[in-house]
C-alpha cells in the first residue's frame, strides 16, 4: 500500500505520514522502492483460530472427554471459527501444573481457548 493511501485511510496528511516515515515513527513496516515510492507492508494477520480444551479430574472419567470435545467443537464450528488445536488432559483443576494446557495457551495460531465450562479450565485463580 502506498504511503499516501495509508495516510488517507488513517485520516492524516501525506506530509505527516512522510515525517513519521522519515523519523522512524511510522506504526507499520514500510520501505522505499527504487522509484522513490514508499510502500507500507500490511501488518501480519492476527491469529483467529480456536484451541479446544477438555479436562477430566481422574483417569476413570476419560470417557467424558469425547463428549466434552464433541460439544465444544460443534459449538465452535457453528460459530464459523476454525479449530486449530484440541487439548485433552487428566488432572486436578485446583493444583499442579498442566503442561498440555500451557502448551495449548502458547500456540500462536490460537487466539481463543474454548471450554465446555469455566471450571474445566480453572475453578478459580490462575498460576
Amino acid at each position: 500500500m502506498k504511503l499516501s493511501t495509508w495516510a488517507k485511510d488513517q485520516g492524516i496528511s501525506d506530509q505527516a505520514a512522510w515525517r513519521m516515515y522519515r523519523d522512524g515513527k511510522l506504526p507499520v513496516p514500510a520501505e522505499q522502492v527504487p522509484t522513490g515510492t514508499i510502500i507500507g507492508k500490511p501488518p501480519k494477520e492476527e491469529p483467529t483460530g480456536v484451541a479446544v480444551y477438555a479436562r477430566v479430574s481422574s483417569a476413570d472419567q476419560r470417557a467424558d472427554w469425547d463428549g466434552q470435545v464433541a460439544r465444544v467443537v460443534a459449538f465452535v464450528t457453528r460459530k464459523g471459527w476454525p479449530v486449530v488445536r484440541t487439548v485433552t488432559e487428566v488432572g486436578s483443576g485446583l493444583n499442579g501444573p498442566r503442561p498440555k494446557l500451557m502448551k495449548g495457551l502458547a500456540d500462536p495460531s490460537a487466539a481463543t481457548v474454548a471450554v465446555e465450562h469455566r471450571d474445566r479450565l480453572m475453578p478459580f485463580g490462575a498460576e
